[in-house]
Parts: C-alpha cells; sequence; structure tokens
C-alpha cells in the first residue's frame, strides 16, 4: 500500500512539474511567435461578430507528444509502475 501511495505522489509531484514547464513554454511560444494559432492546419474564419478558432494542427502536435510521453511512462521508461 505505502509503495502505491508513494509512487502516485510522485506522479503527482512530476505531472506537476511538467505542466510547469508547459505552461511555461506556452507562455514563451506566444511571446515568440504571437500565439499558438499559427501551425499549419489550425484555422480561423473571422465574419463580423464572430470568430471562430479551431486548432487541429495544434491538437495534432499536441496528441501526438501526449501519446509519445505516455507511452513512455507506461512501458516505464519514465519511472512508471512496473508490473
Amino acid at each position: 500500500m505505502m509503495d502505491q501511495l508513494q509512487w502516485m505522489g510522485k506522479a503527482m509531484v512530476i505531472t506537476g512539474l511538467a505542466l510547469a514547464a508547459l505552461g511555461g513554454l506556452m507562455i514563451l511560444a506566444a511571446r515568440l511567435s504571437g500565439g499558438v494559432g499559427a501551425l499549419p492546419g489550425d484555422i480561423v474564419i473571422r465574419r463580423p461578430g464572430m470568430v471562430l478558432y479551431l486548432p487541429l494542427g495544434t491538437s495534432v502536435i499536441l496528441s501526438l507528444v501526449l501519446t509519445l510521453i505516455l507511452t513512455l511512462i507506461a512501458m516505464g521508461a519514465l519511472g512508471g509502475p512496473h508490473r
């Protein structure tokens, strides 16, 4: 039981640090490029009184990165649970 709690605590700390790092990168990216919406595949439709933003390119990139990270964790490469 204690091993599981210890692992969960470590996982939460790592997740928090990863989120903080991601937030810092997003702030830096916004300052450097004017926002994330500049990726190819991101669609912005502007009409009078309406702006529709479809971040398709950003969604694909984030999906690939998160899939890679979660796969590495599941395989135990990043200190995930060992079975």
